[in-house]
C-alpha cells in the first residue's frame, strides 16, 4: 500500500477514457503487458509522470480487482469506478481529486470495513486463496501480501567474464546502483527505478543475465563442474543453462533439450554472447544411454510461485492448473532418471507451491525407482533458512523470490 501512496497519481488528469479503456481489455482478458506496451505506443506525448500513472493504473487495478469490486460493493463495477476506488480507497487520494482523475462527474461510495476473506483481501480467485490457505496454513496472509508487491529486478553474474564485485562497480559507472543477494553468490538486486537494461553496454558484453535470485539457487543445486557431462532437459531459452555452463567453465559437455525450437535458437544467441562455446542444443530428447554427471529437470508447472510478476496472472488460472501438469512432471522426471549416470544427480525443480506438483512426484518417483534417494540441496553451502523437510523451498514471503521448490536425488553408483 506504501507504494501506491507515493505514485502521481495527479498525471491522470484527463486521461481517463484511455485509462478506461486500457483496463476493460486487462479485465476481460488480454495480458496487461501487452494492453500497457500498445497504449503507450498509441500516446507517445505523455509527460514521465503521465507514463508512470498510467502504467500503475493499469497494472493495480488488475492486480486489485477483486478487492476494489469489494470496496464498491459491486464485483463488475466499470472501469472508472474501480480506478477511483484504488486511488481513494487504497492510495488515500482525496474523494473529489480521485474521481476527477479517474473520469467520474462525482466519488461515488465505498465500504470502510475491511474484507472478511482471504480472497478479498489479497485480491485472488477464491480456489487460489483456498489453496494456499491449505499450502501454507498460518503463513498463507503473508504469502498473498507478497504476491501483491513487484518482485525485484534481480541480476545474475556471469562469473565466466566477471566477479559480482566488479560487476556492480561496473553497472555503478551505468548508472545502475545495485546490492548483493541475500541467498545466491551470484545475484544483484537493482535499486532505485527500473533501468533499460538492454541498452547497457555491460548486457551486451554478457557479463551478466536477468534472473530472479531463486532461480539462480536452482543452478546452483546442480552443482556442475569443469569437465562433467550436464543436461538441462528443461532448458526454455536458456537461463540456467548459461549459468550451468559458467560453473563449467566452459568445459565438458553441456546439453540443452526444450520442445521450443524457438527458445532453443535464442538459447544459442545468448550462449554466444556469454562467451560460452560447448553448449550443445538438442532437438530430441537424449536416450537412456547418455550416462550423465547431472541433469536439471525445471519442469513446465501451474507457475504460482511467480504470480507476482504479472498483476493478471492469478486471474488467467483455474483450477485444473493444480493438477494439469503432474503427469508430464512424471514423464521428465522418468527421463531424467534413465539418463543420469550411476552415482550422478538430478535436481527436479518448479516454481509452483503446490504439493501436488512437488512433493507428491518426487515420493512417487521415489517409490518406483529405489535406486535413488534424497539428499540435502546444497549441503555446505545453502543456509538451512531455505530448505523444508528435505527439500529447497523459497518463498516471497520468507526470501523476496519469487516462489521456488527443489529436490536433489542421487542414484546409487550399483545402478
Amino acid at each position: 500500500m506504501s507504494r501506491l501512496t507515493s505514485q502521481p497519481w495527479s498525471a491522470l488528469q484527463g486521461l481517463g477514457p484511455v485509462v478506461s479503456d486500457a483496463l476493460a481489455r486487462v479485465l476481460s482478458g488480454d495480458p496487461a503487458e501487452r494492453v500497457l506496451d500498445r497504449t503507450l505506443r498509441a500516446h507517445r506525448d505523455l509527460s514521465r509522470e503521465g507514463r508512470q500513472a498510467l502504467k500503475e493504473a493499469v497494472f493495480n487495478v488488475g492486480l486489485w480487482r477483486r478487492r476494489l469490486g469489494f470496496l464498491l460493493d459491486a464485483p463488475d463495477a466499470p472501469p472508472s469506478q474501480l480506478l477511483f476506488a484504488l486511488l481513494h480507497g487504497l492510495a488515500g487520494v482525496p474523494a473529489r481529486d480521485a474521481a476527477s482523475w479517474a473520469g467520474l462527474e462525482a466519488p461515488v461510495p465505498l465500504r470502510t470495513e475491511p474484507p472478511p476473506l482471504l480472497a478479498l483481501r489479497a485480491s485472488l480467485p477464491d480456489w487460489l486463496a483456498d489453496h494456499f490457505s491449505r499450502e501454507l496454513g498460518t503463513e498463507a496472509e503473508d504469502f498473498c501480501a507478497h504476491l501483491n508487491v513487484p518482485g525485484p529486478i534481480t541480476l545474475r553474474v556471469n562469473p565466466a567474464r566477471i566477479s559480482r564485485e566488479d560487476l556492480a562497480a561496473r553497472l555503478a559507472s551505468e548508472g545502475v546502483a545495485t546490492r548483493p543477494g541475500s541467498w545466491s553468490p551470484l545475484a544483484l538486486h537493482v535499486d532505485g527505478p527500473r533501468p533499460n537494461l538492454y541498452a547497457l553496454p555491460s548486457l551486451r558484453e554478457g557479463l551478466f543475465e536477468v534472473q530472479d535470485e531463486g532461480s539462480q539457487l536452482l543452478g546452483l543445486l546442480v552443482e556442475a563442474r569443469p569437465g562433467e557431462t550436464v543436461l538441462d532437459l528443461c532448458a526454455g531459452a536458456g537461463g540456467k543453462t548459461l549459468q550451468l555452463g559458467a560453473a563449467m567453465a566452459d568445459s565438458g559437455r553441456l546439453m540443452a533439450y526444450d520442445p521450443d525450437g524457438e527458445r532453443l535458437d535464442r538459447l544459442q544467441q545468448r550462449a554466444s554472447r556469454a562467451g560460452l562455446t560447448r553448449v550443445q542444443v538438442l532437438r530430441t530428447l537424449p536416450s537412456p544411454g547418455l550416462n550423465a554427471d547431472r541433469v536439471l529437470a525445471d519442469v513446465p508447472c501451474s507457475e504460482l510461485g511467480s504470480l507476482r510478476r504479472g498483476p493478471d496472472l492469478r486471474f488467467r488460472l483455474g483450477p485444473d492448473s493444480l493438477s494439469q501438469y503432474a503427469a508430464i512432471q512424471r514423464d521428465i522426471l522418468a527421463r531424467a532418471g534413465d539418463v543420469v549416470r550411476p552415482g550422478g544427480r538430478v535436481v527436479y525443480a518448479t516454481c509452483t507451491v503446490n504439493r501436488a506438483e512437488n512433493q507428491d512426484v518426487v515420493a512417487d518417483f521415489l517409490r518406483s525407482r529405489p535406486n535413488f534417494r534424497l539428499v540435502r540441496p546444497g549441503a555446505g553451502w545453502l543456509p538451512d533458512a531455505c530448505l523444508q523437510d528435505g527439500f529447497l523451498l523459497v518463498t516471497p514471503h520468507r526470501h523476496g523470490t519469487d516462489g521456488f521448490f527443489a529436490a536433489v536425488l542421487e542414484r546409487s553408483a550399483e545402478g
